[in-house]
């Protein structure tokens, strides 16, 4: 009979039940830890992680009404209420083993037990205890997943020779578990690319999870990534899996990795090497089976060189790299992503039968995209929102609003000013909160100065 990859706690202080409790469970399961002393639960359930505990009922000499029992089960679902508690006792008296299921233990079994018996009774407790874990752990993926949904993320398109090489890389990467590392502009796809990658790899039937490193605070970050226990922090009110557990046997996908602080690289780092993470408020180790795939819009390199970013993490992340080319680069491409995207928007606003005019077409094909694809798709849905004809025009586009070359050339400083405030707001993708950290501006002042540039 092959064991199953479970770990159990027997307490009991008689060492003859403890000696026989080990040897049977030891023909099914891989850790059996026993104990005679019931006042060191507690620090075993802080330390380690069990899949059951099988308990005594009475522990001093004597002892016959279940007392001891119950009160170390109260404990027990104190510290972790998910915990399956097996209550193991020699008297079967039936108001105890009430009184024991009433407080939230999962199964009653009476000593002297039958082997098979015993066997069948812990097995089958230790597929409740999986069944819990796992749905605990499903419900916060749903939680994430239905995020997810709310997205609409679209399949690469492309015609330029300049994506060759991003496609090539993704067919040769898809089918391994090496790690990526996606870099390019903002706008230019870089979750797109992360995403198709996990859909053509062996884990495309398993969670694939996005964390935005930028969106998350330092003081966040262990519990968002890593999970907490319950009581772990203030509003720690239940125990919650980080996106690493969520992810695993599926891809985690890192965004914004170059803004993550130094000191929250060294636990990212370490995580990443050994596989396995310690949730907050808990010393237990969790293995975790993750594909990991980064992405950023930063020169991490010269990060590295400037002391700002850690070169063993650099190379932990970046087996592989894709560039992804900007819009600019790919002019080709922004007639049939134009398509695509009036398409979509069409459908959706209920616009049938729109169609972009030749000379907004060549407007389009002129403009230099700081934004890249995520500026052209929002510029194309605004377009299909605002137009009250069939033919959508280089007006409805508002390009001369945006477009860097007609001021490039200007040393005028109001003009740069402008351009700045501009190039800001693009690059957060219309966050004034962050366009204004950026130009080092408060919010009110940026409004002010949006206003008298009429931007």
């Amino acid at each position: 009979m092959g064991s199953i990859k479970g770990r159990i706690l027997i307490v009991d202080d008689d060492k003859d039940v403890l000696t026989t409790a080990r040897i049977a469970l030891k023909q099914c399961f891989t850790d059996i830890v026993t104990e005679e002393n019931p006042k060191r639960i507690p620090d075993y359930i802080k330390n380690e992680d069990f899949d059951l505990i099988i308990l005594d009922m009475n522990f001093k000499p004597g002892a016959t009404n279940g007392a001891e029992g119950l009160f170390w089960l109260k404990k027990i679902l104190e510290i972790d209420s998910e915990l399956c508690v097996l209550m193991n006792t020699a008297y079967g008296d039936i108001q105890i083993a009430v009184e024991a299921m009433k407080l939230g233990a999962c199964e009653f079994i009476v000593k002297p037990w039958e082997t098979q018996k015993f066997l069948a009774t812990v097995q089958s407790v230790f597929k409740l205890s999986k069944t819990r874990k796992q749905v605990n752990k499903l419900q916060f993926t749903q939680q994430i997943l239905n995020q997810e949904i709310e997205k609409n993320f679209p399949e690469i398109i492309s015609k330029s020779g300049s994506m060759k090489p991003v496609f090539s890389a993704i067919e040769k990467v898809s089918g391994t578990d090496a790690t990526v590392l996606v870099l390019g502009e903002n706008g230019t796809g870089k979750e797109v690319v992360a995403r198709e990658i996990h859909r053509k790899s062996k884990r495309s039937e398993n969670p694939f999870i996005n964390v935005d490193l930028g969106a998350i605070s330092e003081t966040l970050f262990e519990s968002e990534l890593f999970g907490h226990k319950k009581g772990a922090f203030t509003d720690a009110k239940e125990d919650k899996p980080g996106r690493f557990e969520i992810a695993s046997e599926g891809t985690l996908f890192l965004d914004e990795i170059g803004n993550l602080p130094l000191n929250l690289q060294s636990k990212l780092l370490s995580v990443i090497q050994n596989r396995t993470i310690n949730p907050v408020g808990s010393n237990k180790n969790i293995d975790i089976d993750i594909r990991l795939i980064c992405a950023t819009n930063k020169d991490l390199y010269q990060m590295v060189e400037r002391g700002e970013f850690r070169q063993d993490l650099l190379y932990r992340i970046n087996t592989v790299e894709i560039n992804i080319p900007p819009l600019r680069n790919r002019k080709e491409d922004i007639p049939v992503l134009t398509e695509s995207f009036l398409k979509k928007y069409s459908e959706k606003y209920n616009k049938r039968d729109l169609k972009v005019s030749s000379k907004a077409t060549q407007a389009l094909s002129d403009y230099n995209w700081p934004g890249n694809i995520r500026e052209l798709q929002h510029l194309v849905e605004r377009a299909v929102i605002m137009t009250e004809d069939k033919t959508i025009t280089e007006t409805d586009f508002s390009l001369k609003k945006y477009n860097k070359t007609n001021l490039t050339d200007s040393l005028n400083v109001e003009n740069l000013e402008k351009q700045a405030i501009i190039n800001a707001i693009q690059k957060y993708n219309g966050n004034y909160t962050k366009a204004a950290g950026e130009l080092g501006l408060g919010r009110s002042t940026l409004y002010r100065k949006m206003k008298k540039y009429d931007i």
